[in-house]
């Protein structure tokens, strides 16, 4: 295993312009004009919500997805009370999806204590909105139907829910075509009821069509994908748009590092700049390390902010809104640290950025001034399985 490997292992609203062409991107843009208008709820709503679908099985989440890794352990303490208010505040907000795991900690029974909490205090509507989405990312052993069902039940009764919203499966080996056996299993599940979507996370271009031409119906892959991370559009996307499969993304704000508190900064020198200090922070330092290195990264957190200023928002939500323009992505993820900092009317921003092809070619520019990292790691997932 490589010491790169080794080391990851512990709305948008864009109008387009059918005449003109990014030359960045090949898409197609022109800047929104300023013009007073009565927005309705149902658009509001549309801009904070995708579906994600495969035949019959559908699911309705908001685009800005509220990440749980942060109660695993290395963010700071969490307390359990303090941590489901939060839970509810996100969801007051508007902010109803949440994104966990069977090993981040506690998150799944968080998540049962806070889905309760809901269905007692809560109008029914905003229970309809709540989603919650976890991963099983087992051993690689042999998938029998009695293991994965034993697993599954065990994740359905933590976060208390007859039916899981999404199951995002994970796998370590290919070698071990396992993962086969496992997803077929899962899918009988789906199909008794027990899980209501079926999901990959860190799965390849490769794999996913494997998995995909045996007839498993997956509504979308969770992959790493930021303006940094731009390898889920070199091959990822193309599949997705083909098959209609969506990607989910994580690390778009990089652990915090695509934000003001690192622009004009130099942490290659000891203190003198702020403290690399949790999990995400070292792990996508890392990302930028393979990229490009600081000076470039400081150049890309300049362009973001200059875009930020102009839009009167952060340049987390810039992060953001770029990475939710990218063809197949349904949604992005942005990590919660429950309890002890909250970022909501930042995230809500996101819902009103309008990007225009200015902006996008900006960003575009000096995102592709780094190093390929699909030449450099591989296709997504790859971080995790490289030898």
């Amino acid at each position: 295993m490589s010491a790169f490997c080794a080391a990851y292992h512990p709305c948008l609203l864009l109008c387009r312009n059918p005449t003109t062409a990014s030359p960045a991107t090949g898409r197609r843009w022109h800047r929104r004009p300023v013009r007073c208008a009565t927005v309705t709820e149902e658009e509001k709503r549309s801009a904070r919500v995708a579906t994600v679908s495969n035949r019959s099985d559908s699911l309705t989440i908001c685009r800005v997805l509220n990440g749980m890794w942060q109660t695993s352990g290395g963010w700071g303490r969490i307390d359990r009370d303090a941590a489901v208010e939060a839970m509810l505040r996100h969801a007051d907000a508007g902010l109803t999806t949440f994104d966990m795991a069977d090993h981040y900690g506690p998150a799944e029974d968080l998540y049962g204590i806070f889905i309760n909490r809901v269905r007692r205090e809560r109008p029914p509507e905003l229970l309809e909105e709540v989603k919650g989405l976890t991963k099983w990312v087992p051993p690689p052993v042999k998938m029998t139907g009695s293991y994965v069902q034993e697993n599954i039940n065990i994740s359905r009764k933590r976060m208390d829910i007859a039916s899981l919203d999404m199951l995002q499966f994970h796998w370590w080996d290919y070698s071990n075509p396992g993962y086969l056996d496992a997803l077929k299993h899962l899918t009988d599940l789906k199909e008794e009821g027990k899980i209501k979507t079926l999901a990959l996370t860190n799965f390849d271009t490769e794999r996913l069509h494997i998995i995909l031409e045996n007839g498993i119906p997956v509504v979308s892959n969770q992959v790493q994908h930021s303006v940094v991370d731009m390898r889920p559009q070199q091959r990822m996307a193309e599949l997705c748009q083909l098959t209609g499969v969506k990607l989910i993304t994580y690390g778009t704000v990089m652990g915090g590092l695509l934000s003001e508190k690192f622009l004009d900064t130099n942490v290659s020198i000891p203190f003198a700049g702020p403290p690399l200090n949790t999990p995400s922070l070292q792990k996508y330092k890392r990302m930028v390390d393979a990229w490009g290195g600081w000076r470039l990264f400081q150049a890309l957190l300049q362009t973001l902010k200059r875009v930020a200023s102009k839009h009167g928002v952060s340049i987390p939500t810039v992060a953001v809104g770029y990475i939710l323009d990218q063809p197949s992505v349904a949604g992005s993820m942005v990590g919660v640290r429950l309890g002890l900092a909250e970022h909501i009317q930042d995230t809500n921003a996101v819902f009103s950025l309008a990007l225009d092809e200015e902006d996008m070619n900006e960003i575009t520019e000096v995102s592709k001034k780094g190093k390929d990292l699909l030449e450099v790691i591989g296709d997504c997932g790859d971080e995790y399985r490289r030898a």
